[in-house]
């Protein structure tokens, strides 16, 4: 597929492709679906987001979802303004109006109610009601909606619905392969290869105890922290502990065998 890179290189985000993920957006975008996006935390979901955006010409809207999002702070509220009141449009109801790409950053942290608002936007009707202004939106052609989520989170009070997943098309999400991961992270920090390589692979060796000792393993984003820690002159010792211990778990006896661990792999 041919699509014209609306921005220049200089202006998209770092990407590095694990699979077909970019012509699979493309696609979506321009036959208009919704798209799911699942994987681990950071493992890249939101800077592919943005990459895919920016290579498109399309302006990002991103809403991180919490427990206290509701349908209201998607699609707009009244409020009072100079003693007036007036509707104010949520971030989801902007980009229905004015087109581009809204992303929904792990929708299963919203309110159940999100689930109800998004369905008529991710089916063929690409509709958003408003209920309080009496308005029903149609989507133009160049808006798109995206969600992610992490699947290891899941549980039964916050799993997303087969109704509601089985309205997207879905990109999983994973690690890259050490040799690729090692490039992205020195790329980011500024560490060379040869110092950036040992924190890849205790990073691997933590990811597997993930379900055991650890709820989650080490996500790239720790990775280029600790190695901005080191090219910034912190010792291995600190910056590991600092960047990719102490983030994963509070409990001592875990934090001291990871430490064990790291010590034996990084000198």
């Amino acid at each position: 597929m041919n699509v014209m890179l609306k921005a220049s290189r200089a202006e998209i985000p770092a990407y590095s492709p694990s699979g077909n993920e970019c012509a699979l957006f493309e696609t979506a975008w321009t036959r208009q679906l919704p798209l799911l996006l699942k994987g681990p935390t950071g493992c890249g979901k939101t800077r592919f987001v943005s990459h895919m955006a920016a290579r498109l010409g399309l302006p990002l809207s991103t809403v991180s979802c919490h427990d206290d999002l509701s349908a209201a702070d998607l699609t707009g509220r009244y409020l009072l303004k100079g003693g007036d009141t007036v509707w104010v449009d949520g971030p989801l109801t902007r980009a229905v109006r004015e087109g581009g790409v809204c992303y929904l950053d792990e929708i299963v942290e919203a309110r159940k109610d999100v689930a109800v608002v998004l369905h008529p936007l991710t089916d063929d009707r690409r509709i958003l009601p408003l209920e309080r202004t009496g308005e029903v939106l149609e989507a133009p052609a160049g808006f798109m909606l995206v969600v992610s989520y992490n699947p290891g989170y899941q549980n039964l009070l916050k799993a997303l619905k087969p109704s509601t997943r089985q309205r997207f098309v879905a990109i999983e999400f994973d690690f890259l392969p050490k040799s690729a991961e090692i490039a992205v992270v020195a790329t980011e920090s500024g560490l060379d290869e040869a110092r950036v390589a040992p924190l890849v692979e205790l990073a691997h060796r933590l990811r597997a105890l993930k379900g055991h000792d650890l709820e989650e393993g080490v996500s790239t984003r720790l990775l280029v922290y600790c190695a901005c820690l080191i090219d910034s002159g912190m010792t291995i010792r600190e910056a590991v502990r600092a960047a990719m211990i102490e983030p994963l778990t509070d409990e001592p006896d875990v934090r001291a065998a990871l430490l064990e661990i790291a010590d034996a792999l990084i000198r």
